[in-house]
């Protein structure tokens, strides 16, 4: 980056500005330019300073966060991170702004935690640079799934691995399946407390059951298990039959849950009757575990550079050799029916 991303801090609280903008300041290639205390003040900062960069809290009086970031998508795109409590209330609002066009969110820091914001700066680096950065998202709206009948599941299951971007990337792929779609599994990278309502969310947008994986919890046809933010990670075992297992391990890649992890496990358990998928994200993980299951045996998908809102996981993988196909966010959930049916001469 030629010069520092020159970011506007947004939030109602001086003690949390005063907190993100410390945090900020302590990397050299980010400059806070400027603060705000409600939507009136961001938006004449906004004219004023020109950021490239906003962080934006969601709960704020006269004009709430979710508010203004609509009208700054529509008059003023920009990248925009929002900053929310852990509670259901603000997981809720969160999904709903990554949706309207949100670059990514962050979690505000719960009493006595080690490193509060402590991947704030690489996300608003990440979103500085970003491709997409005057892109606008489409409110997402529920569509009609294939009906069952016209898709004949085979034997395979799916694994998805996203990240920055995902929200949007995950409700577009999802939302193609039809309600006997094959058992699938995803690592999203998401603060705690987030999984579980972005699985409701996901339920009611999509047409096959989502849910937050539970230990031991069956792969079941028409089933999709999101990996639970927090202290787990989500691998899939064979005991009795196919199942989830959350396992307490260290962060892989700076993540827990990991996507090399899910990976690694689907490739040893399902090898070629698997489909891995990596979306669009900061960083490196998943690219590795992706490459196992191709060694294995299984088809494997990246989004290409085009569609994603950070093209770090999928670029990573696909010069491994990891992606064997690469394709726009609009067409993987296609593809990946196609990957999974069953065959006519024979169930695969």
């Amino acid at each position: 980056m030629a010069a520092p991303a020159r970011v506007l801090v947004v939030d109602d609280s001086p003690t949390m500005r005063g907190l993100i903008t410390a945090v900020l300041n302590q990397d050299p290639d980010v400059s806070v330019i400027g603060q705000a205390g409600d939507a009136m003040e961001a938006r004449a900062a906004i004219k004023q300073l020109n950021p490239d960069v906003v962080t934006l809290d969601i709960e704020m009086p006269n004009m709430n966060g979710l508010e203004f970031l609509e009208k700054i998508m529509k008059l003023r795109p920009m990248p925009v991170i929002m900053v929310s409590t852990m509670t259901h209330r603000g997981a809720e609002a969160t999904l709903a702004a990554l949706e309207i066009g949100a670059f990514d969110c962050v979690a505000k820091p719960q009493p006595g935690e080690p490193r509060p914001f402590g991947e704030l700066a690489e996300k608003v680096k990440a979103a500085a640079r970003s491709l997409h950065r005057h892109h606008s998202a489409p409110q997402v709206r529920p569509v009609a799934a294939a009906p069952a009948a016209d898709f004949r599941v085979g034997r395979k299951i799916v694994a998805i691995g996203s990240s920055t971007g995902g929200v949007e990337a995950l409700i577009a792929v999802l939302q193609k399946f039809p309600r006997n779609c094959p058992p699938t599994v995803i690592t999203q990278h998401m603060p705690p407390t987030f999984t579980k309502s972005f699985a409701e969310r996901l339920n009611r947008l999509c047409a096959p059951v989502v849910e937050e994986a539970t230990d031991g919890a069956r792969l079941e046809i028409g089933k999709i298990y999101l990996a639970p933010g927090g202290e787990r990670h989500l691998q899939v075992s064979n005991a009795s039959a196919p199942c989830c297992r959350l396992v307490e391990r260290a962060p892989v890649n700076g993540h827990r849950p990991s996507v090399d992890v899910l990976f690694d496990s689907v490739a040893e358990l399902a090898g070629r009757n698997a489909v891995g998928v990596i979306l669009t994200g900061m960083g490196r993980d998943g690219a590795s575990g992706l490459l196992k299951m191709r060694h294995a045996g299984a088809r494997t998908i990246g989004q290409n550079e085009k569609t994603c809102v950070v093209y770090g996981m999928p670029r990573v993988a696909y010069e491994l050799g990891a992606v064997e196909h690469q394709l726009p966010l609009t067409s993987i959930g296609e593809e990946i029916l196609k990957l999974t049916a069953a065959r006519k001469e024979g169930i695969e």
